[in-house]
């Protein structure tokens, strides 16, 4: 991961970037394990750059080495582990009739960094946060409290307003984690909806993710989720076992269970796993041809073939 993110950050750009991709697009790049545990590692590229863990991009990457036969299919339950930048993930995946149903993997031991700040956001006024730690720092605000019902017509809004959020606390200060120490500025924001009781210690809300700058994700996000837990957990409202569904835009969703907690210095540490289900879409080559005025190849050359070089 270092390596790309310091000296061939070129084949992100490529690929979440036209001609290839759009920036809402996430990329994990699949190489071999240095954990004799893992079946594979994988390394995360969004638009914001390299986030050591990503429990979507987790959910499609077990999927992926299932559907496309890397990881053999069992029907039933299945258990195996992949490695991510943060470190190894226990995976389950629930396989019926040939088909993964669904993926459960660990969330990020997640915990409140800041509990409801205040900033004044040019353009907005005084919004109300607080941030979490749960693979990336979130800021974490209440979408009703903003105006947002969190409907797929308010994605241009709900992009604009937290650029302009996340730009405001950028601006005032930085996080660190209690042992990643300086892991850079504020990457993401979670819009809160309301929180609905569907049964005894379940509870589903729509949520909204965005990626800094300007990206409003397709899912509510497996870190979200997490960050959510993290939440409820500091204002006392979870039980061991405790469900919370996180529901999209696009009303897809997770379901992040609440599996304990810990402590790391002065913070209480949530333990939780999620859940949900990806598709695999196509499986296809793209084709890099330096004369097309859309392809940066100047940036690709730590990962362009020896051939190329020589052609050129």
């Amino acid at each position: 991961m270092e390596y790309l993110r310091d000296d061939a950050d070129g084949l992100r750009r490529l690929l979440l970037e036209e001609p290839y991709g759009i920036p809402e697009m996430s990329v994990d790049l699949l190489v071999p394990a240095t954990d004799p545990e893992a079946v594979a590692g994988y390394i995360i590229m969004e638009v914001m750059g390299y986030p050591i863990y990503s429990g979507s991009n987790t959910l499609c990457t077990a999927t992926a080495v299932l559907e496309t036969g890397i990881v053999p299919k069992q029907e039933g339950i299945q258990r195996f582990k992949l490695e991510a930048p943060a470190g190894l993930v226990q995976i389950e995946a629930r396989v019926h009739n040939g088909v993964v149903e669904s993926v459960t993997c660990e969330g990020l031991p997640s915990y409140i960094d800041t509990y409801r700040d205040t900033i004044q956001v040019p353009g907005i006024g005084e919004v109300t946060y607080s941030v979490a730690y749960s693979g990336g720092f979130y800021a974490l605000v209440d979408a009703e409290a903003l105006g947002f019902k969190l409907v797929r017509d308010e994605e241009q809004a709900l992009a604009a307003c937290a650029y302009k959020i996340v730009e405001a606390i950028k601006a005032q200060r930085g996080f660190s984690h209690y042992t990643l120490g300086d892991v850079g500025p504020l990457p993401f924001l979670h819009f809160m909806g309301p929180e609905e009781p569907i049964a005894e210690g379940y509870i589903r809300s729509r949520s909204t993710t965005y990626v800094h700058p300007g990206v409003i994700c397709r899912s509510t996000t497996g870190t979200g989720t997490s960050a959510r837990l993290a939440l409820m957990n500091y204002e006392g409202r979870l039980s061991l076992g405790d469900k919370l569904e996180t529901v999209s835009l696009r009303e897809t969703g997770f379901i992040g269970t609440f599996t304990g907690t810990h402590q790391e210095g002065a913070y209480q540490v949530v333990e939780n796993t999620i859940t949900g289900r990806s598709y695999v879409l196509a499986e296809s080559s793209i084709v890099i041809n330096c004369d097309d005025p859309m392809v940066a190849c100047g940036e690709l050359h730590h990962i362009l073939s020896d051939r190329h070089h020589e052609e050129t």
